[in-house]
């Protein structure tokens, strides 16, 4: 009992310091952000400025929501040419209660400051308000990308490490045999197929583009599942979800193959394991008991940019070829159209869990390896 105390102890102080160091590391984080996103410009008022143009005064009048008045306005002041400046690009010929309708309808009506305090209150309740361009709120949206995104990132990343770290392994054990060249030849190939690419050869081989027609196309699930019986629901998400994965794993072997593979080499030739050789211990005790710890450390400190890159970022082109919507295309169009809103939240988000699978990443140092001390460790 109080071997255990001695351990769960400075580690949970050392968890309740990292989780305090979360909030001033996600203030600073979007606070740069906020400030760099809101001075660039085509912000989402020149977006609608610019989708604007062309329509004509009383479609603008509308919008402006003072029915022919505003247009006729605009139309007098062009007439006499009294034009009124504008800090926006494009919006001359505009009139200038149409631009301030646009700026009240995206909150741009209200100081920088005013709407940096706004959101920073918003975003401790995790209110994200909502999308500027797609009538939904911005939660909602999260909510119905989310299952694309974790399903892509999950069986990806847990593919990935299951195959990588035994046969880095292998490779580290056989190193300079036939074994490890052929397979390092396979995966270094792989790697450098652009993940798209293979998506697309997929779609061409396997999914009706030309030769066989075995998986479906797009989409995660087929027409009528919420009518399936449990088993066929199971078989329909893994047939759809085949292709995607297979795109991602194929080319995400090499890089933790090839780490596993040189921690191990680095760890076999340290003190400690001839010192274990001499003693008489199996090689295989000693690859397991002494060897995997130490060599394992170095993998599971890249777990997190791994599943950040996994589960939001790595996927959207997959996305695309596929037809999913998941998180990833979602933060390409919210950027595309400057949906700030959406960019805010999906940053927020990203920061917050990869801030706490660092957290599980340190948890992970000591299930590995028990002799590291958070006693000792700063916030």
């Amino acid at each position: 009992m109080i071997e255990f105390l001695s351990y769960a102890i400075p580690m949970a102080s050392y968890i309740v310091r990292r989780l305090l160091l979360l909030i001033p590391t996600l203030w600073a984080i979007i606070t740069i952000n906020f400030f760099i996103v809101q001075i660039a410009p085509g912000g989402p008022v020149d977006q609608m400025i610019a989708n604007m143009q062309g329509m004509g005064d009383g479609a603008v009048s509308r919008i402006a929501g003072g029915g022919q008045t505003a247009g006729a306005g605009a139309a007098q002041r062009r007439a006499g040419g009294g034009m009124e400046t504008s800090k926006y690009r494009g919006a001359r010929g505009l009139d200038s209660e149409v631009i301030a309708e646009i700026e009240k309808r995206f909150g741009f009506d209200k100081p920088i400051g005013v709407r940096y305090l706004q959101m920073l209150k918003d975003y401790a309740t995790f209110n994200f308000g909502e999308s500027l361009f797609r009538g939904s709120t911005v939660l909602a949206l999260l909510k119905e990308r989310l299952p694309v995104s974790a399903t892509l990132g999950f069986w990806s990343t847990l593919i990935i490490y299951l195959v990588s770290i035994p046969l880095g392994i292998k490779k580290a054990v056989k190193n300079g045999s036939r074994f490890d060249t052929w397979t390092s030849t396979v995966i270094v190939l792989s790697h450098a197929i652009p993940a798209f690419l293979l998506a697309v050869l997929f779609i061409v081989l396997f999914s009706g583009g030309g030769f066989l027609k075995v998986f479906p196309l797009r989409g995660l699930f087929s027409t009528g599942f919420s009518d399936f019986s449990l088993l066929h629901k199971i078989a329909d998400y893994l047939w759809h979800i085949c292709l995607p994965v297979a795109s991602i794993t194929i080319g995400g072997f090499a890089g933790l193959t090839m780490l596993t593979k040189n921690s191990y080499l680095d760890e076999v030739h340290k003190q400690y394991v001839l010192t274990a050789r001499a003693k008489g211990l199996s090689e295989k005790a000693i690859l397991i008991k002494h060897v995997f710890r130490n060599a394992m450390l170095i993998v599971v400190a890249g777990f997190p940019a791994t599943l950040i890159a996994m589960f939001f970022t790595g996927n959207f082109l997959i996305e695309i070829v596929f037809s999913l919507e998941g998180l990833g295309l979602l933060g390409y169009e919210a950027v595309m159209q400057r949906d700030y809103p959406i960019i805010f939240a999906t940053l927020y988000i990203f920061t917050l869990v990869g801030l706490l699978l660092s957290l599980l990443r340190d948890f992970l140092y000591t299930v590995i390896d028990p002799r590291i001390d958070f006693e000792g460790r700063g916030a």
